[in-house]
């Protein structure tokens, strides 16, 4: 009896001993303030909000990257995180709610290349990002020193340099958003459009229109087209290299464009015409909510189609081809338009709501959409399939192609769908049922089978749609559900057409090949080479590595022992490592592409865990 009483006493003090057992952090670090927020951004720096100010954690660094105490409690709306750059902007209000304090931090290597006080400025809005050229311009008020003049500075980000400061006239401030053409700075100010050459520092011209949002680049890389605002609509004007306008009144369009493409052969643009919100014969009388396509001369102005095309909605993927413009709608249907305002479909393709995908294949273009799936002939708009693809429509939809089988697959959410990419033949390969009523998310073919996950499920299927495991976490409950930043996630949340201003470093209305994931990730990477600053390099590296988790998926979940976060296998579905957490709400972020997980420890404290040692 007394040998079994310290066996018992032996075995619970085990027992205690491995309940209470976490893993120690491979690094720590100390924040000094309360963290509010924590946001892994696209150049791989962690990026925490805290109570005295801003800081930044590398992968795999034993010191903050920066941590920043003179902006006192950061809020998650004074944070504007530059997609796909190395940059961050801080904008805190002054007096009157005014945005006094502006900065911009580098967050690769730590610096901060402008701030408001430090640059001599009073008072400025959010600064502007000029891209691939890699310039800042500010507007804003200088300090009493210079008389509280409005003026213009141009930002070399590669150093923080100033390049140039335009001080402006009066009371003059800029309303639109400024741009650099043919070595001048194009200003949109109350009193109009301002040319500055960049090189004297002289007012070239100065042109009469108000309200204008920005301006595009003609091809010619002088003259220019002026995106004006009047009312619910736009107005598009057109300037020469000299300052002079050369369309009158300009072309008016019905809505606000949401979509501007200088052609060889004219202006292919989109508008988007709001819902009104008026009931009975008022909205009879307003203009139809949808998007409208407009194809203009690029000398003249005058629309080049005796009769646009067809929308019934909203213009949800917008492509320039060599022989025409191919435009999705999200109600459902596509069309294909020649630069002569020519139909090249023999009819508009119905399709299901919501379009997916479009995308190239070696047999034609792809679509998938909520309730069907097809793959036409971009010439005649035709099927290349005798039978129509439809399902039930989806609760959730992802795809992809399997080359080695010859056939795309298809997740509803439900079942998984087989289309043989030769003849069109459609069977369903599985039916599945996640637990928690999830549906799945991600859908990849592994060497030995096919994955379907979620956030609490794993099913690996092997090729013919038997399911060889289904692994699932219990969730520690709706309310714990913390937000994991996986690196492909990222990448598609901070898509280069986020943000206007980078649409010179990428076409955003480029049809793209069917599941060319890699390609695009290395394109991306090519450009942040092209931009040649260290912190772009760096990016650079991140994007062209290979996932470092690529082979598991991290799970948060409750275990007897508590809420921990699992590693699991994507092959085998089994744990290969377990980060107790010891917080029933935790608040945590994984870093896929650099392999490290962050933990608030506690309120000012932050772990890193490398995950694939």
């Amino acid at each position: 009896m007394r040998n079994l009483k310290i066996l018992v006493f032996l075995l619970a003090s085990t027992l205690v001993l491995n309940a209470q057992k976490a893993e120690a952090p491979d690094f720590t670090y100390d924040l000094g303030g309360k963290v509010e927020k924590m946001t892994l951004t696209s150049s791989g720096v962690m990026l925490i909000m805290h109570g005295k100010g801003l800081a930044g954690i590398k992968p795999g660094q034993d010191q903050l990257v920066f941590n920043f105490d003179d902006y006192g409690k950061v809020k998650e709306e004074e944070i504007f995180i530059v997609p796909n750059t190395p940059y961050v902007m801080v904008g805190q209000a002054g007096f009157g709610g005014i945005a006094g304090k502006q900065s911009v931090i580098d967050v690769v290597t730590g610096k901060r290349l402008f701030d408001t006080k430090a640059n001599g400025w009073k008072a400025a809005g959010r600064p502007t990002l000029i891209m691939p050229e890699n310039r800042l311009i500010v507007s804003g008020q200088r300090t009493a020193k210079e008389k509280y003049t409005q003026a213009v500075g141009i930002y070399d980000m590669a150093n923080g340099n100033e390049i140039k400061l335009f001080k402006l006239k009066g009371s003059n401030s800029l309303t639109g958003k400024p741009s650099i053409i043919d070595g001048g700075v194009i200003l949109p100010t109350y009193k109009g459009i301002y040319r500055i050459d960049m090189n004297t520092g002289a007012e070239s011209w100065v042109v009469d229109l108000k309200n204008v949002a920005y301006v595009i680049p003609d091809d010619d890389g002088k003259s220019m087209f002026a995106v004006q605002g009047k009312g619910k609509n736009h107005v598009i004007h057109k300037i020469n290299g000299s300052g002079s306008l050369l369309w009158g009144e300009g072309a008016k369009l019905k809505g606000v464009v949401s979509n501007f493409e200088v052609t060889p052969k004219g202006l292919a643009i989109v508008s988007d015409v709001a819902d009104t919100g008026k009931g009975g014969l008022a909205k009879l009388a307003a203009a139809k909510a949808q998007s409208n396509i407009s194809f203009l001369s690029a000398a003249t102005g005058e629309d080049l189609w005796e009769k646009a095309p067809k929308t019934k909605g909203y213009v949800q993927h917008f492509y320039i081809m060599e022989d025409g413009i191919l435009f999705g709608i999200g109600e459902g249907g596509i069309n294909k338009i020649s630069y002569e305002g020519t139909p090249l479909f023999k009819k508009p393709l119905k399709t299901g709501e919501n379009i997916h995908t479009m995308a190239l294949t070696k047999q034609g273009m792809i679509y998938i959409t909520d309730s069907d799936a097809n793959i036409i002939n971009l010439d005649t708009g035709e099927s290349i399939w005798n039978k129509p693809i439809k399902y039930k429509k989806a609760k959730s939809v992802t795809s992809t192609y399997d080359e080695a089988h010859a056939r795309y697959l298809i997740s509803t959410g439900e079942e998984l769908i087989s289309i043989d990419e030769n003849n069109g033949d459609i069977s369903t390969l599985a039916t599945y049922k996640f637990n928690e009523k999830e549906n799945p998310s991600s859908f990849e073919i592994r060497e030995n089978g096919l994955l379907l996950s979620s956030s609490q499920n794993l099913m690996m299927l092997d090729f013919e749609g038997k399911e060889l495991f289904h692994a699932y976490f219990k969730s520690p409950g709706q309310s714990t559900f913390a937000k994991i930043a996986l690196g492909a996630l990222a990448v598609a949340s901070t898509a280069m057409a986020a943000d206007a201003s980078f649409r010179a470093g990428a076409n955003r209305n480029y049809l793209g090949q069917y599941n060319q994931y890699g390609a695009q990730m290395q394109r991306t990477a090519d450009m942040f080479s092209a931009i040649g600053t260290a912190s772009f390099n760096e990016m650079a590296k991140r994007f062209k590595a290979t996932a470092a988790t690529e082979n598991d998926q991290f799970i948060l979940t409750k275990l007897d022992d508590g809420v921990s976060l699992v590693k699991v296998n994507k092959d085998s579905g089994e744990v290969g490592k377990n980060i107790l957490l010891k917080d029933k709400k935790p608040t945590y972020e994984v870093d896929d592409f650099g392999g490290y997980l962050y933990y608030l420890a506690n309120g000012t404290t932050v772990y890193a865990y490398n995950l694939v040692k």
